[in-house]
């Protein structure tokens, strides 16, 4: 009887212990099958995706977000010379910042260089991701990307500007302001400009109005990447015993000797009229041609045209210049002359 009543205690006593170990078993089952989606969801998708043939996709994949059809905003992507910070979340160690060289690539600890050139930041980050897990350095890595300095998405202002370089494009930005960002143009400034657009092959050859206020014509949109040139207008000098000596800037068109000389306010009285020159640049160095301007203006001859960069030199009647010295005279006297703007 007493032996009976022993067994009956000691069974008493297990059932809270199997119970115990029983919902002890119940939970971590619970808790394995609730965990296991979690932890599918934490691993990033570049490290998850898959192509369509069911193996694991490629860094190209990745780079293109495995959607080819998903449209991309070009003024969202890393470019050469863009300064980025890259951060591992929880690995401080490998967060770095790195500049975008060149050849499009940066240059991170224990996965060497990565190519982040025309990748939005997102594919950026998921390219990383992607390269960190694959070497098995971090366990399901969380990489963040941020721009510091967007140079690749800036507008490059070449050429006849007060200040040439590359101004960083904040907004919706349009010719002129790119322009007057610059400080305005030069005195020799074209009013033809070209913009040379990322991935475009061609240039986009724009004519300026002649007045820029009233004229919004010419005022066309800039997108980041952008290269604005300004080229120098061509100029013609009129120099020597003339009324006013001057360059003409010749917007469009072009100019004669008759033309020239009548803008620069004509010929003094002791101009020497038989020893006039055109002087251009030619492929074998500075070349003279003698102008007969007498002939000329009695319409017994035909006016010539100028080019760019020509000098029409008229010298002074009765001074002596010394054979070769011609040029030399000329150019020195073109080099300090007043600018004009002229609209043929």
């Amino acid at each position: 009887m007493e032996r009976e009543k022993s067994r009956a205690r000691s069974v008493v006593l297990l059932c809270p212990a199997i119970l115990n170990i029983l919902c002890l078993t119940a939970g971590a089952q619970n808790n394995r099958s609730q965990n296991q989606p979690a932890s599918s969801a934490a691993v990033p998708a570049s490290h998850a995706a898959l192509t369509s043939n069911g193996k694991p996709a490629s860094a190209q994949d990745v780079a293109q977000g495995g959607d080819a059809e998903m449209p991309i905003d070009p003024s969202a992507r890393l470019g050469p010379g863009d300064l980025i910070d890259v951060n591992v979340y929880n690995v401080p160690e490998l967060s770095t910042k790195a500049r975008v060289g060149n050849s499009g690539d940066i240059y991170l600890p224990l996965i060497d260089y990565v190519h982040v050139a025309d990748l939005t930041v997102e594919r950026a980050q998921a390219l990383i991701q992607k390269r960190l897990a694959d070497g098995g350095f971090v366990r399901n890595p969380h990489v963040t990307i941020f721009v510091d300095e967007a140079q690749s998405q800036g507008v490059t202002v070449l050429g006849e500007v007060a200040r040439p370089g590359i101004y960083p494009d904040t907004g919706d930005h349009k010719l002129y302001q790119i322009i007057s960002l610059a400080g305005g143009f030069t005195q020799t400034a074209s009013r033809k400009i070209s913009i040379i657009r990322r991935n475009q092959p061609t240039a986009v050859q724009v004519t300026l109005p002649r007045n820029l206020a009233e004229d919004l014509s010419g005022n066309v949109e800039i997108e980041p990447g952008d290269t604005i040139t300004v080229p120098k207008a061509p100029i013609i000098y009129v120099v020597g015993d003339v009324g006013r000596p001057s360059g003409l800037l010749i917007d469009n068109g072009s100019l004669t000797v008759l033309q020239a000389l009548a803008l620069a306010g004509g010929t003094n009285r002791t101009a020497k009229m038989g020893s006039v020159r055109i002087i251009r640049k030619g492929a074998k160095g500075m070349i003279e041609t003698p102008v007969p301007l007498k002939k000329m203006l009695e319409a017994k001859a035909p006016d010539m045209n100028l080019q760019a960069d020509d000098i029409l030199f008229i010298p002074v009647s009765g001074a002596k210049v010394a054979a070769g010295k011609t040029i030399d005279a000329a150019i020195s006297s073109a080099a300090a002359l007043s600018i004009y703007t002229v609209h043929p």
